[in-house]
């Protein structure tokens, strides 16, 4: 069984970026975590990684739409 809480260090692994960007994210507001313990860490909740991920599915294929690749876009 899946832990259902992740270390932001484990959610920086699952995206393929530096945890200091995920650290980012979090602080901004733009993925969803919460602050535990005294030393206040942070953890995110698998079921919210993965709403976010497919929110970012969403958002590029949007963008996608939105700027069709061209013949100069090919090369």
């Amino acid at each position: 069984m899946e832990p259902r809480f992740l270390l932001l260090s484990d959610v920086a692994a699952e995206l393929n970026v530096s945890d200091s960007q995920v650290y980012h994210m979090v602080r901004s507001g733009e993925l969803p975590a919460i602050k535990i313990g005294g030393r206040g860490q942070w953890r995110v909740e698998r079921a919210r990684l993965e709403e976010y991920i497919q929110q970012k599915y969403a958002e590029t294929a949007d963008w996608v739409r939105s700027n069709p690749l061209t013949e100069r876009d090919a090369e």
